[in-house]
């Protein structure tokens, strides 16, 4: 009997301690954990988040509630406080563009240096390697965050309200607003541009009222924003960097959750990413019609032309691989010759 009551004792308390666990696992759960995005659900890059969001809730049963604040609101708009913000605990899921970190990370920015890819084709070349995509998850861990997929930004097309761009000079003298990447800044003002860095918050009435002259940003923005209303009348469609977006959790809210939550989350991730990237291919295929609908004129370079650009920011994209991360962008650079073969 006393042997019996021995084991009825032990295995009560174990039951007891094992419901502890389960319900400080749970009470440790946030009711809400906040997610950034720069733009609504009405643009791919939001509609992403939107659909990790769903995902993730749906197949939690809610235990995990990820709500959406666009408009980068979380960080009053200035999108490239986002990645510091989450370090502090304001932003708790990051589904944004890397370029906007770099001058928080700047090793986050290797994606974006300029016509690193020429196409999807080499840019699917890239993601498909589990040798860079090991080596840029490291990067984001080592930042602070965990990372899940990653989806796309979109090739960043030019526009402005003066004149067609067709060559380098045709930029001389332009105002443009560009995110807070320095590179990109550099990028502009060595074919003779005067880059602003200003939010997207920022940007649309700078352009409505003509403080500045251009901007740049994938053709599937220009249209949902409806930019041709701010007075952009000349687009050039130059596929001049093309950045990831990156779904990715905070690494003490990751910690928090449950290995079976973490395993649930990172595989929405990964699903939402693929529906993300399917809507930004069917946009690309699209746009350049739908912007000459709206009496905009498109200009697509020619492959002469193209090396025109190339040539011009040569200088510029050597400085930013030696400062980024030379090794991981010959490990990218060395996957893209290889897709120009195949």
């Amino acid at each position: 009997m006393q042997r019996r009551s021995v084991l009825t004792l032990a295995t009560s308390t174990a039951a007891t301690v094992g419901l502890a666990r389960y319900a400080w696992a749970q009470s440790a759960y946030k009711a809400e954990y906040k997610m950034s995005t720069v733009v609504p659900p009405a643009f791919a890059w939001g509609k992403g988040g939107e659909i990790f969001g769903n995902l993730v809730r749906e197949r939690t049963g809610g235990r995990i509630n990820i709500k959406q604040y666009p408009g980068a609101s979380l960080v009053q708009g200035d999108q490239t406080r986002e990645f510091s913000a989450m370090r502090q605990g304001i932003i708790d899921v990051l589904c944004g563009a890397p370029i906007n970190w770099t001058g928080t990370v700047r090793e986050l920015g290797v994606f974006t240096l300029p016509f690193l890819f020429p196409d999807h084709k080499a840019w699917d070349a890239v993601m498909a390697s589990s040798v860079v995509q090991k080596d840029y998850f490291d990067l984001v861990r080592k930042a602070g965050a965990e990372p899940l997929a990653v989806g796309e930004t979109g090739y960043r097309q030019i526009s402005n309200s003066k004149r067609p761009i067709k060559q380098p000079d045709d930029l001389k003298g332009l105002k443009i607003r560009v995110v807070g990447s320095p590179m990109y800044g550099e990028i502009m003002s060595s074919m003779g541009a005067n880059p602003t860095f200003m939010s997207w918050a920022d940007a649309q009435p700078a352009l409505a009222s003509s403080a500045v002259d251009a901007q740049e940003n994938p053709l599937e923005v220009f249209l949902a924003a409806k930019i041709h209303t701010l007075g952009q009348k000349f687009v050039t469609k130059w596929n001049y960097s093309n950045d990831i977006l990156l779904f990715a959790i905070a690494a003490p809210v990751w910690q928090s959750w449950t290995p079976a939550d973490q395993k649930i989350v990172r595989e929405a991730g990964i699903d939402a990413a693929a529906q993300q990237v399917q809507l930004v291919r069917k946009l690309f295929a699209e746009d350049v019609e739908k912007v000459k609908a709206l009496g905009v004129e498109v200009h697509v370079p020619t492959p002469a032309e193209l090396a025109q650009w190339q040539i011009s920011t040569r200088r510029t994209y050597a400085r930013w691989k030696a400062q980024t991360n030379a090794d991981m962008l010959g490990k990218i650079e060395a996957l893209v010759d290889k897709s120009r073969k195949a």
